[in-house]
């Protein structure tokens, strides 16, 4: 998809305490580099000739929301109306794990009603995502 197409957000549940938001922030934003290699720019040099990694290629608005809004809308990205949107998911269950084995194991037993959003983020077409976070406010 083109980028001019392409938009990606994340909402976070704004009424969480700072350090869990830039966690989950990191997480999902890390996340989705995995998934939009392309998305970052090349390697930079400065005018002292310092080098300087590559950022992402468009913004990423961090939206605010509560958990009940980020279930919500979680719960409407596993229809098939938004399947083509690349959604990642940062839980309570992933806050409280120390491994990634102990995550996938306690994950493989946990029903998604189960489960509390700290944060999501979507990247996909613009229209589908301004669609689900078109009326959403910036957290501040």
């Amino acid at each position: 998809m083109e980028n001019e197409n392409l938009k990606c957000v994340m909402i976070l549940d704004e009424t969480l305490p700072r350090g869990i938001i830039a966690n989950a922030a990191a997480i999902l934003g890390i996340t989705l580099g995995k998934k939009f290699p392309a998305a970052v720019g090349q390697r930079v040099t400065d005018k002292d000739g310092n080098g300087h990694e590559g950022i992402i290629t468009f913004p990423v608005p961090i939206l605010a929301g509560r958990k009940e809004l980020i279930k919500s809308l979680r719960q409407k990205l596993f229809g098939a109306d938004f399947n083509d949107i690349v959604t990642v998911d940062f839980s309570d269950l992933a806050q409280g794990c120390k491994t990634y084995s102990q995550y996938t194991g306690k994950m493989a037993d946990t029903p998604e009603s189960e489960l509390a959003y700290f944060g999501i983020a979507l990247c996909g077409d613009k229209k589908k995502v301004n669609r689900l976070t078109g009326n959403l406010p910036l957290l501040k």
